[in-house]
Order: structure tokens, then sequence, then C-alpha cells
């Protein structure tokens, strides 16, 4: 419902990097990380200091198997929840970050 009101707004073009997260995070709660990631990285390319969008972005990476993408997300998204003071979201990408790291050498 809310996915298809936002791809309306989109479709009437008003692109935003607020529309494109929303899209995103939308699309990721259908399961539709595809989508999803396309939606996020353009919120990312739109405003690069979104730094909920990296950490999204990540997550819908992270779905799609795309590990080193995600890894760039997440470490993109801490430098920049650092320059915008964001602690909280600094702490969950980094705590993404290390998880991921975890899994890969677990499976080497």
């Amino acid at each position: 419902m809310l996915r298809e009101q936002l791809e309306k707004l989109l479709a009437q073009g008003r692109d935003n990097a607020l529309l494109r997260f929303g899209l995103g995070d939308a699309c990721l709660k259908d399961h539709d990380a595809e989508q999803a990631a396309l939606h996020l990285a353009q919120a990312t390319a739109q405003q690069p200091g979104y730094s909920a969008a990296w950490k999204l972005l990540g997550k819908a990476l992270h779905q799609l198997g795309r590990l080193d993408e995600a890894q760039a997300a997440w470490t993109t998204g801490v430098t920049v929840a650092q320059q915008q003071g964001d602690l909280q979201a600094v702490k969950e990408m980094t705590v993404f970050v290390k998880r991921l790291q975890k899994q890969r050498q677990a499976a080497q």
C-alpha cells in the first residue's frame, strides 16, 4: 500500500532522497531487496550525507549476497554518520561490518 503510493509520487517526478529512502524501506519490508538496493543507492547519490540510507542500502545488499558492496555501504555510512554526529547509526553500522567480517572468516 505505502510502496504503491510512494511509487506514484516518484512517477509524478517527485524524486528526492527521502522518497527514495521510503521506497527502499518499503521494498525491504516486501522482501524485494533488489528494488530496495536500487532506490537506496539513488538516495545516497542524491544525498550522500544520509546515514540512514547508507545503513539500509547495506542491509539490502547483504540480503542479496553482495557482501563487498554491503560492507562498503556500511563503511561509508559510518563515516557519514560520524560527520553528522549520529552516534547510534555509527554503532549499528560498526556492528554490521564486524558481523559481516566474522561471517566471512567463518565461511573461509
